[in-house]
């Protein structure tokens, strides 16, 4: 349930074009922390909310209508990429934004299939590793589209690292939590680089990670009522987001 979660957050905080301000008010906390608190408290506390209040309801609505939920997110998403095409400001597509776009979604697709095979878990981690997980573990938090469950499986942290959360095992998750914090402000100024110098590029990777990522998703089709209905729903969450996203492009 957290990956979709992550994913729908990330995508619909570049849509409503939040992404490059969140990360510049990161980035920038000391140099205006006024500002910068007013701006990043409810984005917080809504992300606070989502995972203690929104989650639980995700988690009933997986289990009892597996097929309408997961269409109902397919169309979220769906309906916030012309928006996040927009924030891209590009006039004309050249091969470049196609590359991007084809790169970042193989690599998600690739991320994807690791994630469906990979089996492997350690029970012995040195701290320079752990370290070195909760580093790359924060591409998946940074990035939108990216699974930090995937990463975390490919490292073989994953059961680990649950295991740690429940049982507030320190000794694993300060290792963890200071790789996470080195990587989130590395991360991060990669990509506030990236905005100032190939803001239209960089956009098009993000359009090609969730794109990718929307095949975890996918709960596949067949002619019947549930999977019809399934369809129905996915247009009426994409025509609401896409309406939602002009409305706040006015404004």
């Amino acid at each position: 349930m957290q990956f979709f979660l992550v994913l729908v957050v990330g995508v619909f905080c570049v849509a409503f074009g939040l992404y490059e301000k969140l990360i510049d008010s990161c980035l920038h906390f000391f140099k205006n922390i006024k500002k910068n608190i007013t701006f990043l408290l409810p984005i917080i506390l809504g992300a606070l909310v989502s995972i203690f209040v929104f989650s639980n309801f995700l988690q009933i609505a997986f289990n009892n209508f597996y097929i309408l939920t997961s269409y109902a997110f397919i169309g979220l998403i769906l309906g916030s990429l012309p928006i996040v095409f927009r924030q891209a400001e590009v006039s004309k597509i050249n091969i470049y934004h196609i590359i991007c776009f084809i790169l970042s979604f193989v690599f998600s697709v690739y991320l994807i299939i690791l994630e469906k095979y990979s089996l492997h878990s350690f029970t012995d981690f040195s701290n320079s590793y752990l370290i070195l997980s909760g580093f790359l573990m924060s591409a998946g938090i940074v990035i939108p589209g990216v699974s930090k469950t995937v990463i975390l499986m490919m490292l073989g942290v994953y059961s680990i690292y649950l295991s740690a959360i429940a049982n507030l095992n320190f000794t694993i998750l300060i290792p963890l939590g200071i790789g996470l914090v080195m990587g989130c402000v590395i991360f991060m100024y990669i990509i506030n680089f990236l905005f100032s110098r190939f803001k239209s590029y960089t956009y098009f990777l993000i359009l090609g990670f969730v794109m990718g990522s929307l095949l975890v998703i996918f709960p596949g089709f067949t002619f019947s009522f549930e999977y019809v209905m399934g369809i129905l729903v996915s247009g009426l969450c994409f025509f609401i987001t896409y309406k939602l996203g002009k409305i706040n492009n006015k404004n």
